[in-house]
């Protein structure tokens, strides 16, 4: 197999099984394509990309529900008169959330590839594995506080949930930080239950994960043949779709802020190695 095809297979690969773990996909593939000879801008730019692959994966996966929040959008303009909550009626608390945190989303993550792409273009190999380290140690311990701390106290999501969750998504286009493991923590300490965070979060990564594999690939042009992109988006589609319920469910019973944690420092270590 050419060299390029099977680099396209390898990060398709690690893309579709780390979407779903709290471990940052982003940051993992753009050290495995740093590590493959990539530069940090480049590696950044399709790892972004990639995400559009699981984003289709989520897209089959939740279809039913996002069915149920497309036929619920006229209840966003009608008035509710007091009428219980039931039916399409009931999911205007999730749309409304979707709906804001996206645009928080979009203008914080915008802002942030920015200046992700800028800082990344004058860092050098090791320096760029060895910050996405310390990001990665970072979400690990995040992750930690939000499971020790997360009391189950709410059941529909507010205007502050969703600009803080969706400031939070925004932020995670830092390679090194983890969307889900941000979100669902966020989640956790507003007082969601697992369930519930992990259902938010996985609806919310769609539009989010689009955007930034579209932002990615018009900034950049991924520097790679269009056989090795569509060979690893769909790679990255397929493996996400087929290992999406069972990682969710490993996610429940497995402690990934210790693995975060653990790969980070391993990235640190090397990355400072490389530097000296």
């Amino acid at each position: 197999m050419d060299r390029a095809l099977l680099v396209a297979v390898v990060v398709g690969l690690v893309q579709g099984i780390f979407e779903w773990l709290p471990i940052s996909s982003e940051g993992n593939v753009a050290l495995a394509l740093s590590v493959l000879g990539r530069s940090p801008e480049e590696a950044v730019a399709f790892a972004l990309f990639l995400h559009v692959g699981t984003a289709l994966s989520a897209t089959v996966y939740y279809r039913g529900r996002i069915t149920e929040l497309v036929r619920a959008l006229p209840t966003l303009w009608s008035d509710a008169g007091g009428r219980p909550a039931d039916g399409p009626t009931r999911d205007r608390p999730t749309l409304g959330f979707l709906i804001v945190a996206t645009a928080a989303s979009g203008v914080v993550g915008i802002g942030a590839y920015e200046t992700v792409i800028g800082a990344v273009s004058e860092t050098n190999g090791g320096l760029f594995v060895a910050l996405v380290g310390v990001l990665l140690v970072g979400t690990g311990l995040f992750q930690r506080l939000s499971a020790s701390r997360a009391t189950e106290t709410r059941r529909e999501p507010t205007l502050v949930d969703a600009v803080l969750v969706g400031t939070g998504q925004g932020l995670a286009i830092l390679p090194g930080v983890s969307r889900s493991g941000t979100t669902t923590g966020l989640l956790l300490l507003r007082g969601y239950d697992e369930s519930r965070s992990f259902e938010l979060s996985f609806l919310l990564s769609i539009p989010a994960a689009l955007g930034a594999g579209v932002l990615a690939y018009a900034d950049t042009g991924l520097q790679a043949t269009p056989l090795a992109a569509a060979v690893a988006l769909g790679v990255a589609a397929v493996v996400g779709y087929a290992t999406i319920d069972a990682l969710l469910r490993l996610v429940e019973r497995v402690a990934f802020w210790a693995v975060c944690v653990g790969l980070g420092g391993l990235a640190v270590v090397g990355g400072a190695v490389v530097v000296a």
